[in-house]
């Protein structure tokens, strides 16, 4: 009995404390909405139910109007809630087919005209003039023929590739020491130094600009190596020089140039170091060289001298004169060159100072030894000899008897370098560029300069004219109807061709051959760009080395003319650039009178005047006079 009465007791007291807890809440409730309402009395504006629409506004007739005019009403507007439905994507259509209009089917171009508008691209050879793009660098990075690739990869293979690598570190990374290496296990000279992987290549891009500047009639059958090494001249000739039917203009590397289709009768490879000598040999064996009698010798005899039947003697030497130890073998082995009786003498260094100050001296000798075969009488027509590359004149280089040791003439080119040098030298950079110093010596007299300015308007020209020509002409017609737009067009279209042809007749009808022919005989006064170009906003700079036998700065600006500003914009280091300058070039480097040495000039001293004497003599006089007063003085004070 006291249990049940104890838990009805626990139950009302719940009961009772609840009935106190909604009595609370309830009053918070109407406290809150009394603070609400008493707010709500201080506001200025009577606020109406917000069940009740707002009362619609009286506008002015006029206003109205002008909103319905312009679609700007508020029920056009589209609601910010969008509906599910509205929001589902429309069904397929299918397509309807129109009527066929014969009269608009000019205004469609058919599968064949798009193909013919495809073989036909706006190129940088279109918009730069003839001229330009004769004097322009004709590779821009050169690539290892695939055979070369092929033979060399095969070498690599059938040999231990972590002795490749301890003598490739051996031979580019460490200093010769004077004794050698007793470990040193190799089939060539420790003391040889060889840079064979990437500036032998060079010779290749100097043999195609001059094929190119001479033209197709020089052809090479006979090659002369001094310093042949592993035969990377005899790579490079053979696949400069191809058969007729083989285009000249394919890039180096392709399928269509092969060794077997080489227009090279004989090559003789001269070189004394017989570890070299033998690895060409080996890049050879299993190469198809068709009918090119490749021969190693140790000297050059001159009964070994090959007969000139149709084609021209070349003598090439790359990068073999820095290997010799001292300048009297380096001169005995140009006037080698020279007795040989080549047509055409290339010599290409390493672009360096000491490079550059080799080729500059042989350039000097070869000559020197052409000007005593003019004075000769006895010789044949074919005496003297001039500089075909990089100088536009045969007299003496400004930049090597200026006597500055800063500057140097060399240039710079890309080789692409394949799978297997990239692993040997441990580089993920597949191209490199090698800088390099060369000249090109051709027997005979300098050509006769000419000055025709032939091919110097291009695609841009030719616009700016036809440009300024519409300018000038009276508007004749208004067209209005949109039915005639498609006449107008196609007139408007033949205008300006008329007008284009009309420009284009204004310099001499020539043919592509006789235009090449032309630009062939002006390039050789034509300046050649020994430092890269310095290209700006409004004016482009250019350093070149001109007929005259200077280095002279020339400023190509806007308003010489968009042709002229086009090409200069667009020239690149060693390029022969056609345009004269605006204003007057400025002098950068000449030659000295006195051409001794390089920096001679600095060690001799030049005669004084008699006046500069009667100087010094005085203050020799003041001087003697001063020290007297001295001594004078400290007498006089007891010192």
């Amino acid at each position: 009995m006291g249990v049940y009465r104890w838990k009805l007791i626990k139950s009302r007291s719940s009961l009772a404390h609840s009935f106190m807890l909604r009595t609370v809440s309830a009053g918070s409730t109407r406290a809150v909405a009394a603070r609400i309402a008493h707010r709500h009395s201080f506001h200025s504006t009577t606020r109406t139910a917000s069940h009740q629409p707002n009362s619609p506004l009286e506008l002015d007739p006029s206003l109205q109007a002008l909103l319905h005019d312009v679609d700007l009403s508020v029920l056009k507007h589209k609601s910010r809630y969008t509906i599910l439905n509205s929001t589902l994507p429309p069904g397929p259509r299918e397509l309807e087919v129109f009527p066929t209009d014969p009269d608009a089917q000019d205004d469609y171009l058919s599968a064949a005209d798009l193909d013919l508008h495809d073989e036909v691209p706006d190129t940088k050879e279109k918009r730069k003039s003839p001229a330009a793009v004769f004097g322009e660098k004709r590779y821009g990075a050169i690539v290892l023929p695939l055979e070369l690739q092929n033979t060399i990869t095969r070498l690599i293979s059938s040999s231990d590739k972590s002795m490749l690598r301890t003598d490739a570190k051996r031979l580019f990374s460490h200093e010769d020491t004077a004794g050698g290496d007793a470990e040193w296990d190799a089939s060539y000279n420790v003391r040889y130094k060889s840079r064979q992987a990437a500036s032998r290549h060079e010779a290749r891009d100097v043999l195609g600009h001059v094929k190119h500047r001479l033209g197709t009639s020089w052809k090479v059958e006979h090659v002369l190596d001094w310093g042949a090494g592993t035969g990377s001249a005899l790579w490079a000739s053979l696949h400069s020089f191809q058969e007729p039917h083989i285009s000249s203009e394919q890039d180096f590397g392709e399928d269509e140039i092969r060794t077997a289709n080489s227009s090279v009768a004989s090559y003789i490879g001269i070189d004394k170091r017989d570890g070299l000598v033998s690895i060409g040999k080996k890049l050879t064996a299993d190469v198809d060289l068709g009918s090119t009698t490749v021969s190693w010798n140790k000297t050059f005899h001159s009964a070994e001298k090959p007969v000139r039947s149709a084609g021209e003697i070349v003598a090439i030497s790359a990068f073999t004169m820095s290997a010799l130890p001292t300048p009297l073998k380096r001169k005995a082995m140009v006037k080698e060159m020279w007795e040989s009786g080549a047509e055409t003498i290339i010599l290409i260094d390493h672009g360096t100072n000491a490079g550059f100050s080799n080729i500059a001296e042989a350039r000097e000798f070869l000559l020197k030894q052409g000007r005593k075969d003019t004075d000769n009488s006895d010789v044949s027509t074919e005496a003297g000899c001039h500089v075909i590359a990089p100088c536009p004149h045969d007299g003496a280089c400004p930049i090597y008897f200026s006597g500055s040791t800063k500057v140097n003439c060399s240039f710079s080119q890309r080789l692409q370098r394949p799978e297997f040098l990239r692993r040997t030298k441990h580089s993920g950079v597949g191209h490199e560029d090698v800088g390099y110093s060369y000249v090109v010596i051709r027997r005979g007299p300098r050509p006769t300069p000419t000055e025709t300015q032939a091919g110097r308007v291009g695609e841009v020209g030719l616009r700016e004219q036809a440009k300024a020509m519409r300018a000038t002409s009276a508007v004749t017609e208004l067209v209005i109807d949109g039915e005639h737009l498609a006449e107008h067009r196609i007139e408007e279209e033949e205008d300006v061709g008329s007008t284009t042809s009309e420009l284009s007749l204004s310099e001499p009808r020539m043919s592509p051959s006789e235009l090449d022919a032309v630009l062939r005989a002006e390039a050789y006064s034509w300046p050649r760009l020994v430092f890269p170009p310095l290209k700006r906003a409004g004016h482009i700079i250019l350093d070149g080395c001109t007929h005259e036998g200077k280095i002279m700065r020339m400023t190509i600006p806007k308003s010489q003319g968009k042709q002229p500003f086009y090409d200069a914009r667009k020239s690149e280091w060693g390029d022969i650039f056609p345009h004269a300058p605006k204003n007057s070039p400025q002098m950068r480097f000449e030659a000295q009178k006195t051409q001794m040495t390089r920096g001679a000039h600095r060690q001799k001293k030049e005669p004084r005047t008699f006046e500069a004497r009667l100087n010094s003599d005085l203050e020799k006089e003041r001087g003697k006079i001063r020290q007297e007063r001295k001594h004078a003085r400290m007498e006089r004070d007891g010192l």
